[in-house]
């Protein structure tokens, strides 16, 4: 484990997160941005999510939102270039190698795999809460 944060899912977290993971390659900010968003825009401002950032047994880099609704799955969407939403999976999609959902019988992971280890240091594992007032 590199990085693990329980928080809720509001706008104003999502920058507080992209901070933390400033030593992470913009890919591995972006997907967790997006994932984030999903979450809010679907399940509601609020909602208790668990961020990981992990690296895999091939060395790639591994990230994971956990939320407490297993019925609401991401559907990737094709948005026309009028539309105001719908590119966050797209932009996933087309970021990682890549992505899925492992449901649970009380909750959802999303999360996606990335080339490389994402990280510009070696990082110690850590755990942060806070972000976000959980």
């Amino acid at each position: 484990m590199i990085f693990e944060l329980d928080l809720f899912a509001v706008p104003k977290a999502v920058p507080e997160v992209q901070r933390l993971l400033r030593h992470h390659s913009c890919e591995v900010r972006l997907c967790v941005s997006e994932l984030l968003a999903n979450v809010i825009d679907h399940l509601g401002e609020g909602t208790p999510v668990t961020v990981r950032v992990l690296r895999t047994d091939q060395g790639h880099t591994r990230v994971e939102v956990t939320d407490p609704d297993p019925r609401a799955l991401p559907v990737l969407l094709r948005a026309a270039a009028t539309d105001e939403s719908g590119r966050g999976l797209a932009l996933l999609d087309a970021v990682a190698q890549r992505w899925g959902v492992e449901q649970g019988a009380d909750r959802k992971t999303v999360w996606c795999e990335l080339e490389g280890p994402g990280s510009g240091t070696a990082m110690a594992p850590r755990r942060h809460t806070g972000v976000g007032g959980r």
